[in-house]
């Protein structure tokens, strides 16, 4: 059966995302006010319709996939709209975000009315036949799964709100972690003149190191400003599992990658030497 999906907003992995459900047979729309003409543009290649943000109570599903520093305040705009509106759409929050954050979502939309289903999304942007996993976690986290019905990798979790986070901030703080890792070891070995010596050690002793860092160091600085806001949830996700240690760990990757994404010529200087030396 087709649904009215909204999904907010229009970046690589939420267009790619309503693409496939567009051509799943679901209409797909978004809200574009205030959009840059490169998030317009992904939308109509994607075949998302504008819809206005006020409208948004008349679809089926919510789907939010924004930076994680904006997922609570996009929750705090809809849930005034929803507690307005006599039928609301499921609310599938598929951002990085941390347990609490999580739970904080579900409170906002709770005193609307509103069900939350938690969604973790890993892996890249769906390509051709590939899709990214996305678990759902939540009371209604089967009934997600079962009416968008889709060519998408959706996988249900047992736990409640909270439990999709929880597997999204771990995997990505292994993931994303041991790429901030690589470049800010490989980066001072450059430096100190010994990045040709310890790639040559890597390459004898730890080739399945170097082989992920070759290419995942360099792919990591377009988004660098984007893998910020997800370390401080990781951070705040391992705090609240009561580890301040590892926690100050992710919130010194939070700044590491907001010195790549500064654009500052001395980061300049470091994209540049890393992205030299591993290619």
């Amino acid at each position: 059966m087709a649904l009215r999906c909204v999904i907010i907003a229009q970046g690589a992995m939420g267009s790619a995302i309503g693409a496939r459900l567009v051509a799943a047979g679901h209409q797909i729309f978004t809200v574009l006010e205030g959009r840059s003409p490169a998030s317009q543009a992904r939308a109509q290649q994607a075949g998302m319709q504008p819809i206005a943000m006020s409208q948004i109570a008349n679809c089926d599903l919510f789907l939010s996939i924004l930076p994680p520093s904006e997922a609570l305040p996009l929750a705090q705009s809809v849930a005034p709209i929803l507690q307005q509106a006599l039928t609301k759409p499921i609310y599938v929050d598929a951002n990085a975000v941390s347990p609490r954050t999580m739970q904080a979502i579900a409170n906002c939309l709770g005193s609307a009315g509103g069900d939350l289903v938690d969604a973790g999304i890993i892996g890249g942007p769906p390509k051709q036949e590939s899709s990214p996993a996305i678990y759902l976690s939540g009371a209604r986290a089967e009934e997600v799964r079962a009416r968008l019905d889709s060519n998408l990798d959706f996988r249900l979790l047992s736990g409640p709100i909270g439990a999709a986070s929880a597997l999204k901030m771990s995997y990505a703080g292994l993931t994303k972690g041991f790429q901030g890792l690589g470049a800010a070891m490989l980066s001072a070995a450059k430096q100190a003149g010994a990045g040709e010596a310890l790639l040559a050690q890597l390459a004898q002793s730890q080739p399945d190191f170097l082989a992920y860092f070759r290419p995942q160091v360099p792919a990591m600085f377009p988004k660098a400003y984007r893998f910020v806001g997800e370390m401080e949830e990781i951070a705040a996700f391992l705090k609240d599992s009561g580890d301040t240690s590892a926690a100050d760990i992710y919130l010194g990757l939070a700044k590491l990658f907001a010195d790549f994404a500064n654009e500052q010529p001395e980061t300049e200087d470091r994209v540049t030497a890393l992205s030299t030396l591993l290619t």
